[in-house]
């Protein structure tokens, strides 16, 4: 308990707080190579960071947390890597699921399960129903996901559904996105310090803050998301328009 007390004295003065944070969560590999380590160990040490991220930011009062853990380019990865990161995630919601459900936390997974072995997809909807009535935080797993392929799966969606072209709008379109239910990303972080969005929410995050940070993921800690919540915290957020005299008005 110190500890978390001590987390939210420190940012106490920190507002606002961004109800929806988007994690890119890079580096794993990385930061295993320059251990002498193989590229999973880094994966696993990701992994065991997201734990204290979700405490960290739960804390501090984020509602919403996505983290893109897989995308539709890293089938391109080497067989083996690809399928170290299929067990990976099955360890995780072997070992996780109880916690995140006694903590209050919904999990929902964002993108594709085809490609995912009928274990492991029974698995994901496992936790998922496990969870659906939990409030106190919504974790977004992003795994098998791309943002163009959630444009295009939802084009496809509303061809399907028959809708008229002047019925359409940007709140239908969401509507038929895989983040359907979860408000657009306020802040996204990616570590390692790259400053791509490697098609990462490009619907979703066309007017959120982005924060590039040199700690590989598994050392973003407690310490650096302070720092992101404080950077974001000191943002002027004008979607567009101008501040003037404290009103906000068009370009």
């Amino acid at each position: 308990m110190d500890q978390i007390d001590s987390e939210q004295n420190a940012i106490a003065d920190i507002s606002p707080v961004p109800n929806h944070v988007a994690i890119i969560m890079d580096g794993n590999g990385r930061w295993a190579n320059n251990r002498g380590l193989p590229r999973l160990a880094g994966h696993r040490a990701g992994t065991e960071n997201i734990r204290r991220i979700i405490r960290t930011f739960g804390n501090h009062g984020v509602k919403y947390l996505t983290l893109y853990a897989f995308s539709t380019e890293n089938w391109n990865r080497p067989d083996e890597e690809v399928q170290g990161l299929f067990q990976i995630l099955a360890d995780v919601i072997d070992r996780e699921s109880e916690n995140l459900h006694k903590e209050g936390i919904r999990l929902r997974h964002l993108g594709d399960l085809d490609g995912l072995s009928d274990k492991l997809q029974r698995k994901v909807n496992g936790a998922i129903e496990l969870t659906k009535n939990n409030s106190q935080m919504t974790l977004n797993i992003a795994f098998n996901y791309g943002g163009r392929a959630d444009i295009l799966n939802a084009v496809r969606r509303i061809v399907e559904a028959g809708l008229q072209p002047e019925t359409i709008d940007e709140a239908t379109f969401a509507r038929y996105l895989y983040t359907n239910g979860t408000p657009d990303p306020d802040l996204v972080i990616r570590t390692a310090d790259e400053m791509r969005l490697s098609n990462f929410l490009i619907w979703q995050a066309a007017y959120s803050e982005y924060y590039a940070t040199p700690p590989f993921w598994p050392d973003f800690d407690e310490a650096e998301a302070l720092k992101a919540l404080k950077a974001f915290s000191q943002r002027e957020r004008r979607f567009g328009g101008v501040i003037s005299n404290g009103k906000r008005s068009g370009d």
